[in-house]
């Protein structure tokens, strides 16, 4: 996993397929991309919140710029696996993202025992981190969100990155990444959450693709979507400050 990198700087767009959609657009990618080396992997996440859940509630109501901060390992971890502590931040419709790896243990550690960090790891990154952790107080393991993944890489165009993922769960117990994929279903039964992930626009040919399939876009957050089916399961109506409101835990526009 050495060749990850550490910064990104891209347009991310979301879209919700059911399966149909999902088969349709795996073949019709074929000649513009291949699924990359790692095949699919189990994507672990601990997202860290204040103990009132201010992050994501801030996030939720669609802010120009929001930031979230997680934990991160592909596939299951052992205290000496590499895991990755992310800030991803959005602003205007662009997502920068900014990590350092560690071994899982040390990454524990450093998050919520507040361990210093070895100098030889201290960097701009960490720096940041460290600054963000100050800044929300009381910020502690909030929720565990977990995925199967596979990320396809364009062919021709080496910036296109897309993934597809499914078997979308959240839980707050047991937050612990050593647990795998476990917990509550986001989806349902035979949907796949597509993101496209590219520099700049949208190139015309994928346009047509997703325009002949009848594929739209979608405002779609995992851990914003935990979150509401965790404090909201009987689909709770809820105002924002926007009149965005929760209505069977979809987020609606007024």
């Amino acid at each position: 996993m050495g060749g990850f990198k550490d910064t990104f700087q891209r347009f991310e767009t979301k879209y919700l397929l059911e399966d149909f959609q999902y088969r349709a657009i795996r073949e019709r990618l074929q000649d513009m991309a291949e699924v990359d080396e790692y095949g699919k992997t189990s994507i672990l996440n601990i997202y860290y919140d204040t103990p009132d859940f201010s992050l994501i509630k801030a996030s939720l109501e669609k802010p120009v710029y929001k930031e979230k901060l997680r934990l991160r390992t592909y596939g299951v971890p052992t205290d000496d696996t590499r895991a990755f502590i992310e800030i991803k931040k959005k602003y205007k419709g662009i997502v920068y993202k900014r990590r350092i790896g560690m071994d899982y243990k040390k990454a524990l550690g450093y998050l919520n025992e507040d361990e210093p960090l070895d100098e030889k790891k201290k960097s701009q990154i960490s720096n940041e981190i460290d600054y963000f952790k100050t800044y929300y107080a009381g910020l502690k393991p909030a929720m565990a969100i977990s995925y199967d993944r596979i990320a396809m890489a364009g062919i021709h165009d080496p910036e296109l990155r897309i993934t597809f993922d499914e078997n979308i769960r959240w839980r707050v117990d047991d937050l612990d990444l050593k647990m795998g994929n476990v917990g509550t279903d986001i989806l349902k039964k035979g949907q796949h959450l597509m993101e496209l992930k590219i520099a700049g626009a949208m190139s015309i040919e994928m346009a047509h693709i997703l325009s002949d399939l009848n594929i739209r876009k979608v405002s779609f957050s995992k851990y914003g979507k935990g979150y509401l089916d965790y404090t909201y399961p009987e689909g709770v109506k809820k105002p924002f400050s926007d009149g965005t409101i929760i209505r069977d835990k979809r987020i609606l526009s007024a």
